[in-house]
């Protein structure tokens, strides 16, 4: 869910990620922990017990309002279920979504599941789309593969809906909560085929990238067909690592200056936290505690009132500080087994066509069967729905077992 600018470059940070993940065994987590971006839902959130050890097991589940439910679905609920946090790659955390369930008959075996993954909503709980509702693109979107015979399950991420801060900048969160809102549907019993998508836009694009990396060994279990993303951006790490802006970072009022507000707060969540009042100028720091419980377009518009532009919003200290977290910055390259899907409007500004292009050579160097298409005349949302005319049948041909053949080669 973002907006249109052309300094969107390091919102695309949240959902990248590198390092290795730990197996399922781990011991069970310590009592619920709030944060500053915590509260104002209901306790169907809070999960008061111990959390179970295996991640991908589904907790408890209740209908969404009326108002939530998306075209062509039968059934709509909000689901709380057990993962692995991003963080260290060991605790055991909760996760909530929603599951989306198509209208007319089952197929034989159970319904084949889309794992989504949404764009930039915020980091407070009230902005989980399980909670707040979803953007009209992306009710039109779920609502076409509901229409092709999919379920579709939304992952909120870890953090956002549950206790604990959202690991912004960490994109291994998202990759294992995607993975996990998928396992905690399929099992024996259950009216879902272990037959498994990964698609997501924006935010979701590198989170559902990064699912299908881990997924080979940290969800054997699953069966992964193949990914969807659009507007996928891979950062260059290099951007923000000098200490200081980069060159075309201007002055001018930006909404943009709410994702750095964002970061911001991640920093202040690593396990060696840096505070704001380092990564933060004097002008944008009185902005903080807006960031910790406004949702994106509410705290975009908080800084254009304010006359924040990206240029004075962090600190020479606090871009430094982002850029050296490349562990987390750079997606995995390695452990892709399964084809991949790239969707680009040429139009993009939140996420340009150059880092859209990066991301794209990065997977065909690690080897993965990757596709790029390009629309021209889109942009960052507008390309959403439009891809569907060629990731429909993408997916569907996967569901055959047919062969998907990257265009690494042709083009390259």
């Amino acid at each position: 869910m973002f907006s249109e600018n052309k300094y969107h470059k390091a919102l695309v940070a949240l959902a990248l990620m590198g390092g290795a993940f730990i197996a399922p065994g781990c011991s069970l987590a310590e009592p619920v922990k709030f944060d500053v971006t915590d509260g104002r839902v209901s306790d169907f959130y809070v999960w008061k017990e111990s959390i179970p050890t295996m991640p991908g097991k589904l907790l408890r589940q209740e209908e969404l309002p009326a108002s939530f439910m998306i075209p062509g679905a039968a059934k709509g609920q909000r689901i709380l279920y057990s993962s692995t946090s991003g963080v260290d790659g060991v605790t055991p955390i909760t996760v909530s979504g929603a599951l989306f369930v198509p209208e007319g008959d089952m197929p034989e075996g159970g319904w084949p599941v889309i794992s989504f993954g949404h764009g930039t909503v915020g980091l407070a709980d009230i902005c989980a789309p399980s909670w707040a509702g979803r953007s009209w693109r992306d009710v039109a979107y779920i609502s076409r593969w509901l229409s092709e015979g999919f379920a579709v399950v939304s992952s909120d991420y870890q953090g956002i809906g549950t206790p604990g801060r959202h690991p912004y900048s960490n994109g291994r969160a998202g990759g294992l909560s995607i993975i996990d809102a998928a396992r905690a549907l399929i099992g024996e019993g259950t009216d879902f085929s272990n037959q498994v998508v990964f698609v997501g836009q924006s935010q979701g694009g590198p989170a559902v990238i990064t699912a299908s990396a881990l997924a080979g060994e940290y969800a054997p279990d699953l069966h992964v067909l193949g990914t969807v993303a659009t507007g996928a951006a891979l950062i260059d790490v290099a951007s923000v690592t000098d200490a200081g802006p980069r060159p075309e970072t201007e002055d001018e009022p930006d909404p943009m200056s709410a994702v750095l507000l964002y970061l911001s707060l991640a920093l202040d969540g690593l396990p060696e936290p840096i505070p704001p009042e380092i990564t933060l100028t004097e002008k944008s720091l009185p902005l903080l505690d807006l960031a910790k419980v406004r949702c994106v377009y509410e705290l975009e518009y908080d800084t254009l009132i304010a006359d924040l532009s990206m240029a004075d919003t962090l600190t020479p200290a606090g871009w430094k500080a982002l850029g050296a977290q490349k562990d987390t910055l750079v997606p995995p390259s390695s452990g892709y087994t399964t084809p991949i899907f790239l969707g680009t409007g040429d139009q993009d500004i939140d996420a340009p066509p150059a880092m859209q292009d990066a991301m794209y050579d990065m997977l065909c160097d690690a080897g993965a069967e990757t596709q790029h298409h390009i629309y021209k005349g889109f942009d960052h949302s507008t390309a959403v729905n439009e891809s569907l005319k060629d990731s429909v049948p993408f997916v569907r041909r996967l569901m055959q077992g047919e062969p998907e053949p990257g265009t690494c080669k042709a083009q390259h």
